[in-house]
């Protein structure tokens, strides 16, 4: 997935003309304004939330984007189950899990996974997919793994408690940790400033 987010519209029309389809976006309303200003490609683009997510803010999701990988409470993903128009496929969505229990971190906490993954597969209108996480920064390759290889695990878990969950996506894994993630069996990585190069603010208010 190619992290949009501050970037101009037009670095992600480059990017979709080169055949990139997925994009990460972090605020709700810089995405819906460049699916808008996109809406010429949108059949093939997949737009993904990838940000916190507020109450007041699911609507524009759930009628706009196709994933949210975000989702760490119970509240959010009914909202958006309940927001999600009936003419559109159902809202894909990944749990976000604070692997590395960090205070100033967002995510459901390992042991409560469970409980909110059996809650959101009940919901008619999203598709709980798997996990996300953004664990902590870390200097060296086994450091860098070790957060990355404890979510693949909790997925296993997950599964094997609860066979009926179809947990097939692991998002985890930046610029740089992509290789660290890919090696604990990253589905889908986060990739921005590897693609479109440092992030530029003022062009993306523009």
């Amino acid at each position: 997935m190619a992290v949009s987010k501050t970037q101009p519209w037009q670095a992600v029309a480059q990017a979709a003309a080169a055949g990139q389809q997925d994009f990460g976006e972090n605020y709700v309303q810089e995405g819906v304004d460049k699916i808008a200003r996109l809406s010429a490609h949108r059949a093939a683009l997949r737009w993904h939330l990838i940000g916190p997510l507020q109450s007041n803010k699911t609507r524009e999701v759930a009628e706009h984007f196709d994933w949210v990988h975000s989702v760490d409470r119970l509240k959010i993903a009914q909202r958006l189950s309940d927001q999600r128009p009936a003419h559109l496929a159902p809202l894909q969505v990944c749990l976000q899990v604070n692997i590395s229990g960090e205070a100033s971190k967002a995510g459901v906490a390992p042991a409560d996974v469970l409980a909110l993954a059996r809650a959101v597969h009940a919901l008619p209108r999203v598709a709980l997919r798997g996990l996300m996480s953004i664990p902590e920064p870390a200097q060296d390759e086994p450091a860098r793994r070790a957060p990355h290889r404890a979510l693949r695990e909790l997925r296993d878990a997950l599964q094997q408690a609860e066979p009926g969950l179809r947990l097939d996506v692991l998002s985890m894994g930046m610029s740089d940790d992509l290789e660290a993630a890919i090696a604990e069996g990253a589905t889908m990585v986060r990739v921005g400033t590897a693609i479109f190069g440092r992030r530029n603010h003022a062009a993306a208010q523009a």
